[in-house]
């Protein structure tokens, strides 16, 4: 873990309330650019976990696997040819830190198991509030938001979508791959 990340741990883990560590993420896409601001505050884990995979650099080669109009948008754990990409162990939930599954927030994806989240984030394309933790426990924890680039998020939503024999559907026909993540202040 890099500097900056230990840094961002120890002021959440202080109690500070200013962000006095504002870090983003600059993703490249083979359809186009997108930044997310992160907010180490109120979700420090799923900011930590999410910032290893980042600067690990195993983000990159993986592919925007379940896209779904009106809903969101979820990638990080497969590679172009739907391969499962290893990960780090399972992180606790942090779905009740008061940030709400709203437009254009990133949260971290899991099975029904509450402290499951691995590598997978998604990228909600409107208002999903039924994943917040006030209706349906424990929730689905938020930890940051786009603040550049959105338009990439809604034009993956535009993309034909199709099912495989094992069972995964909304996956874009034509692949959308991270091409590069950067860590950014």
């Amino acid at each position: 873990m890099k500097w900056t990340s230990k840094a961002a741990l120890l002021i959440a883990a202080l109690g500070f309330t200013q962000a006095a560590v504002a870090e983003s993420v600059k993703f490249e896409t083979t359809l186009g650019n997108f930044t997310v601001e992160l907010n180490s505050e109120k979700a420090p884990i799923s900011v930590a976990n999410f910032l290893r995979y980042v600067e690990d650099g195993s983000y990159v080669g993986t592919q925007f696997h379940r896209v779904i109009p009106g809903f969101m948008a979820q990638g990080g754990g497969f590679d172009k040819d739907m391969t499962k990409k290893s990960s780090y162990a399972p992180i606790k939930n942090e779905g009740s830190n008061g940030l709400d599954n709203d437009t254009a927030t990133i949260a971290m994806a899991r099975t029904n198991a509450p402290d499951s989240a691995t590598r997978q984030f998604y990228i909600n394309l409107s208002d999903n509030g039924f994943l917040n933790a006030n209706q349906r426990p424990p929730g689905y924890a938020v930890f940051g938001k786009v603040t550049q680039g959105f338009d990439v998020i809604q034009k993956m939503a535009t993309k034909k979508t199709k099912a495989l024999p094992n069972g995964m559907r909304d996956i874009p026909i034509e692949p959308i791959i991270i091409t590069k993540a950067t860590l950014i202040k």
